[in-house]
């Protein structure tokens, strides 16, 4: 049997990655191919479990490295429980988040640096990487009040400052530009269906 292929979707808060992955999800399976969705941290009953303890409370609720080490231990469990043998079956997996925001969220916008972000993913990913990965590039700006009119509960990302998520805008287009053969970005500013 033909392995599945990983497609991850990077991006600020508001982006519309969700939108965009359920769209390709239904895609893939009107086509014929076998699809799972996902996201992180999350897709297993351990990592939903540690994306309430990361997702809440107050912005200043963990380090850098705390919020790290927690999105690597619901990592591994949706790796090696969801991702990895949904491909062995053939299934394509679309997961709405991935290594990618570690390296954004704790290695620039936390400043852990990227060195050591890449490090920790080393030792517990083991070269384990999306096959496709496409960053949603959007005005943080505009994220923000998209965020603050989809009427959802905010988490401690949703809640941090402008500058914050200045910081993820230009993590998310530096990481893209050093991985072009994994990496493709997309203009997400515009409506559902341009996107």
């Amino acid at each position: 049997m033909k392995r599945g292929k990983f497609v991850t979707f990077e991006g600020g808060e508001g982006a519309g990655k969700s939108t965009q992955a359920k769209l390709l999800a239904e895609s893939l399976e009107q086509a014929g191919i076998e699809t799972l969705q996902t996201r992180e941290p999350g897709g297993t009953f351990g990592a939903e479990a540690i994306r309430d303890l990361v997702l809440e409370g107050t912005t200043d609720r963990w380090s850098g490295m705390t919020e790290l080490l927690l999105m690597y231990a619901a990592r591994i469990d949706h790796v090696e429980k969801l991702i990895k043998p949904a491909l062995d079956r053939g299934v394509w997996v679309i997961s709405d988040r991935f290594a990618d925001s570690s390296l954004a969220y704790q290695g620039y916008a936390r400043g852990l640096g990227a060195e050591q972000v890449k490090a920790v993913h080393k030792v517990v990913m083991g070269g384990f990487e999306p096959d496709l990965t496409i960053v949603f590039d959007m005005d943080p700006v505009l994220a923000q009040k998209r965020v603050e009119t989809r009427g959802e509960h905010l988490t401690r990302f949703d809640a941090e400052s402008l500058e914050f998520h200045k910081t993820l805008r230009h993590a998310f287009l530096e990481i893209a530009e050093e991985n072009p053969d994994r990496i493709h970005t997309v203009d997400a500013d515009g409506t559902r269906g341009s996107v």
